[in-house]
């Protein structure tokens, strides 16, 4: 026994990774090995083991959750077949029914005469005069949607290539724009409307007055912003820099990510067309109204109860999906952050679309519900805040579902990110992330905060830049007139939902490369030097600096 306590490699030999015992395990470094933590003095070397990429098989994790996911989609898809074969085909008919006497039932009448197609064919002849006078209108609008659709790929692309290469010239050219596009606008409105009169006799001086005056409000908002982090934007200018290298290093997520979108688009088809033909399941009824009686739709009894499930697995499906994007990202970025310039794995995305369709799918289930239910809960809350319920007792109930909420989001920001990486459980990974995020003297919540605006400011006025040419184009080629505002409003919306995506995209791959940075501070170990020279000028935990000054004082 003490032969094993003075021998080091006896110590060493239990992070071997690899050992099929300990997958997660890597071989630390004699300075991991000397040298206590330095979050906590007190603590063991060895109570914490080094975490790296695991890059062997993975064992099932949260397989209750996986089986829970399936029972609920099996039983949408089961009951709602059940649903088209079980259909009452007189739904719709109610004219068709009269109230039987005798029998005190709806009994369907044996001859049924249809209504004429006078009203039919008059009613076809002034909607074809309404879509003769639309189809200018309704051709520009989808030509000009189909275009920026298209157009959207290359400008992403291009995106993400001046924020690789010139990420401050983007950023410090676009920050100015983000004051001047809002205020431009906003002055553009108010002469607009003023000079037309039909805008001015609709909305009077003093109305408008106050919305420029709000608008001006919220830009002041905006510098604020600015202002008050102006300490951090080189810090996030170098953050993005690195995000967009990295992305660039596995642009196959941009085929992939559309296509996990486009499988739940058609995956959510069939569950539609069920919910349609569940309505179908029901039969006629007699309802009695001021004496008289009468035969009313009614319903099956399971009917709502299909509802429910099927909208709730629809919705559970929806975070399963966002999470096992993120999941997929973070498995391929951080492949990438682990392996050395000449050996990077070419199957990268596709071992993470494994794991995660396989070993991990349970923990993105779990993740996915919670997700769920914090959504529902801070739904509920929120409507309660509107609603001004009054009462100690409402108010109590609305600081503790805050705190839980808070709480849950605070353990959820980098757990599906650390499961991508080691392969672990969802309560483990959120365990382990918390300790090596606190051991390393990280915070969990700064990544995010300036990064998500700048890059958010810059989409804006790339979007509404667009808007602008796309108005002019308009204007000069079409006779749409005021309706050129908005079909310029409606691609403004598309590229700018397509361009959220690409942000959603890069923030994953920020976080991701956040979590890769902190495991190898953890090994004392260097995967990625330009990373670490960044990240390592990021502040330290707020709550980790006020534990660090009592020890400091006590030494």
């Amino acid at each position: 026994m003490a032969a094993e306590d003075g021998d080091p490699t006896k110590f060493a030999a239990i992070y071997d990774s690899s050992s099929p015992s300990h997958p997660l395990l890597s071989k630390p470094s004699t300075s991991a090995l000397d040298s206590p933590r330095r979050s906590d003095p007190e603590s063991d070397p060895t109570q914490f083991l080094q975490i790296s990429y695991n890059f062997g098989p993975r064992p099932f994790k949260d397989i209750t959750f996986l089986l829970l996911f399936d029972l609920f989609v099996f039983s949408t898809f089961g009951f709602g077949i059940f649903s088209i074969f079980h259909r009452n085909s007189d739904y719709g008919s109610s004219s068709s029914f009269t109230y039987d006497f005798t029998s005190s039932s709806c009994v369907k009448n044996s001859t049924f005469t249809r209504v004429p197609n006078r009203y039919w064919a008059s009613s076809s002849v002034m909607y074809g005069m309404v879509s003769s006078s639309d189809s200018v209108f309704e051709k520009d609008l989808i030509w000009t949607l189909v275009v920026t659709l298209i157009l959207s790929v290359p400008f992403c692309f291009m995106v993400l290539l001046l924020l690789k290469h010139y990420t401050k010239q983007i950023v410090y050219a676009c920050l100015p724009l983000f004051v001047v596009f809002p205020i431009f606008f906003n002055v553009y409105w108010f002469v607009a409307c003023t000079v037309s009169s039909s805008c001015s006799d609709a909305l009077p001086l003093a109305y408008r007055i106050l919305v420029l005056v709000f608008v001006f409000l919220i830009i002041g908002i905006i510098v604020w912003i600015i202002v008050a982090n102006w300490h951090r934007i080189e810090l996030t200018i170098q953050i993005i820099g690195v995000a967009s290298d990295a992305l660039t290093k596995n642009l196959k997520l941009f085929v992939v990510l559309p296509l996990l979108i486009f499988g739940l688009v058609v995956y959510y088809a069939p569950i539609v067309v069920f919910l349609v033909f569940a309505r179908f399941n029901g039969k006629f009824v007699p309802r009695e109204l001021d004496g008289e009686y009468f035969c009313e739709w009614k319903e099956d009894s399971w009917v709502p109860a299909y509802y429910a499930l099927a909208i709730l697995t629809m919705i559970w499906s929806l975070a399963v999906m966002v999470e096992m994007q993120v999941y997929v990202i973070s498995g391929a970025i951080s492949q990438w952050y682990f392996s050395k310039e000449d050996s990077m794995p070419k199957k990268c995305i596709r071992s993470s679309l494994r794991n995660a369709f396989g070993q991990s799918f349970g923990t993105i289930c779990l993740s996915g519900l919670l997700i769920c239910i914090v959504r529902v809960v801070r739904a509920i809350v929120d409507n309660a805040r509107e609603e001004n319920t009054q009462g100690i007792v409402n108010l109590v109930l609305r600081c503790c579902a805050n705190t839980l909420l808070g709480a849950i989001d605070y353990l959820n920001k980098f757990t599906i990110n650390f499961a991508a990486i080691t392969g672990e459980a969802y309560c483990t990974s959120a365990r382990m992330t918390y300790e090596l995020l606190r051991r390393n003297l990280l915070s969990a919540v700064f990544v995010e905060t300036v990064s998500t605006r700048i890059l958010t400011g810059i989409v804006f006025v790339l979007s509404a830049a667009y808007a602008v040419a796309t108005w002019a184009v308009l204007r000069g080629v079409s006779n749409l007139g005021i309706d050129s505002y908005l079909v310029a409003i409606l691609a403004w919306l598309l590229l700018i939902v397509i361009l959220a995506f690409f942000v959603h995209v890069l923030d994953n791959v920020i976080d991701t490369i956040y979590v890769c940075y902190a495991i190898d501070r953890d090994k004392g170990d260097v995967c990625k030097q330009e990373v670490h020279e960044v990240y390592v000028h990021l502040p330290i935990s707020r709550s980790t600096r006020s534990s660090l000054i009592p020890n400091a004082l006590n030494a």
